[in-house]
């Protein structure tokens, strides 16, 4: 992650899906770790003009409406600097229609006396089938339109986009806009534009907004049936099903019959209980190694009760911070989601699929859709023989929860209450082991062989930053003082939370 902070700018007529796209890219975003944020401009204006009468408002000739919209935006803008400059903000997504030349610099110049990278994202879309079934799905819940007469609120934002069009400019990729680095994406993905993209991390944004799409479709997550390791209550490992979970893996089986999906994909990971799930249901299926359980290194086929005789300090600095926590020669939920990140991405572009896999990998699958934080993430609830449906909606994900009536074991452990004094002597939390940047806590592990898929392996903290210095045992890295980043902009830890927004409180940009 660079110290210089990146501001996207959406573009597009309203009812392009600007604020589908904010949403879900800053989603991902902060699932793999990058702290992002929303700024929609529309919350501002409704902010300042409490009751919105009709599309006058967004005339062009309308100059007292035309001066609140634009002390909106600086408004907006000023959040946006104290968000990326004051509250470890790396990513700011500014969820406005941006149609003019006029406003763009504006920004630009905004961006360039904060020293903000800048990439702008137009959605351009001309089908009238998509932006009336958009209008439709969307703008009917908007806070703009309180009584929800679907021909009233279509005729008026109909309108409403014609006043937009008086003074829209695209951005210009042979002369005026060539210089800047942007993607444009015409008609929900079918053709794209992309221009000077500057770095890493806007070449991932691209890369994601080239897969996903908005296709009805449904996401089936669920953990393999019942294993015999799962009975005697050790984690990790290889071993089989027990009784019960064959007794899942053939009433999953009928489920997928009856609910008679189209085009169904099923994936597996390579370890032998999800294999067994899936080959009862007599369909062809893919194995993924990336799907395999989060790997607990030295504490691989322990039990809880076990791993806290053998290794104490391990026990309870895991329970301390369990997202950041690293199994001695082994992974942690951060190295996990790294290692899912082409999961995700491939889920995005597919079509209906059931993913049989393990209760972390779950959990962290979940917490992309669901939009969770890095602390709730490891503590999702995830059982045996349950089915999670997922079905994207507009703003959000859709969960239905299916117990197939196939009792199992409880695999799942609640959050402890944090008590230091439950750390070892030598530890203290400010002083826990980081995820990626600090040795393994016990004296007496053993070094078990890390495997990784291609792609998937977690980023070595000695070779892209040869800078970072270990600071007194803290686990926390330090950037010498020649190189320290503005206040704010050091923050070296996923975001501690992320905002869930249900669907009918979100609002379309302005």
């Amino acid at each position: 992650m660079t110290n210089s902070p990146t501001l996207i700018v959406m573009i597009g007529l309203p009812a392009r899906g600007k604020t589908y796209v904010s949403k879900k890219l800053t989603r991902y975003l902060n699932w793999i770790g990058v702290p992002t944020r929303v700024f929609n401009l529309g919350v501002y204006r409704r902010e300042a003009v409490k009751s919105y009468k009709s599309y006058d408002f967004f005339r062009h000739d309308n100059k007292e409406a035309m001066e609140i919209r634009k002390r909106c935006a600086l408004v907006a803008l000023q959040d946006v600097k104290a968000y990326l400059l004051e509250e470890c903000g790396q990513i700011a997504v500014f969820d406005a229609t941006n149609t003019t030349r006029e406003r763009r610099d504006l920004i630009l110049n905004f961006a360039k006396e904060n020293a903000f990278k800048v990439f702008f994202v137009e959605s351009v879309c001309d089908d009238p089938e998509v932006i009336a079934a958009n209008i439709l799905e969307v703008k009917v819940s908007s806070p703009d339109y309180p009584e929800r007469n679907r021909e009233n609120v279509m005729d008026d934002f109909l309108k409403r986009i014609e006043c937009y069009k008086v003074t829209y400019q695209p951005l210009d990729p042979d002369e005026y806009d060539k210089d800047l680095s942007f993607i444009k994406v015409i008609n929900v993905g079918q053709r794209f534009l992309v221009n000077r993209v500057q770095d890493y991390i806007q070449s991932k944004i691209v890369y994601y907004l080239m897969n996903i799409h908005v296709q009805p479709r449904t996401i089936y997550l669920c953990r393999h049936g019942e294993s015999e390791y799962n009975l005697v209550g050790k984690i990790g490992g290889d071993s089989g099903l027990s009784p019960r979970g064959k007794q899942f893996a053939q009433a999953l089986k009928k489920f997928i019959e009856e609910q008679e999906i189209v085009d169904l994909k099923v994936w597996t990971s390579q370890l032998k209980r999800t294999i067994q799930t899936a080959e009862s249901l007599g369909v062809t299926y893919e194995q993924w190694k990336i799907l395999n359980e989060i790997d607990a290194g030295v504490c691989e086929e322990m039990t809880y009760a076990e791993i806290e005789a053998k290794y104490p300090d391990e026990f309870a600095l895991r329970d301390q911070e369990k997202y950041l926590y690293r199994y001695p020669g082994g992974e942690s939920y951060q190295d996990l989601v790294q290692r899912l990140e082409p999961v995700i991405m491939e889920l995005e572009r597919q079509g209906n699929v059931l993913v049989i896999c393990h209760q972390a990998v779950m959990r962290c699958l979940l917490a992309y859709f669901l939009d969770k934080s890095a602390d709730e993430l490891p503590y999702l609830r995830c059982p045996l023989h349950t089915i999670l449906k997922l079905t994207p909606v507009a703003y959000g994900c859709k969960v239905e929860t299916i117990n197939l009536n196939v009792e199992a074991v409880n695999t799942h452990r609640d959050k402890p209450s944090l008590n230091s004094n439950n750390l070892p002597a030598s530890q203290s939390p400010a002083r826990m082991r980081r995820s990626s940047l600090t040795p393994r806590a016990s004296a007496d592990t053993e070094q078990r062989p890390r495997h990784h898929s291609v792609g998937s392996k977690p980023p070595d903290p000695l070779g892209p930053f040869p800078f970072l210095e270990a600071r007194g045992g803290s686990g926390r890295p330090r950037l010498p003082a020649s190189v320290q980043p503005p206040v704010g902009n050091g923050c070296l830890e996923p975001a501690a939370s992320i905002t869930q927004e249900t669907p009918g409180s979100l609002s379309a940009s302005e």
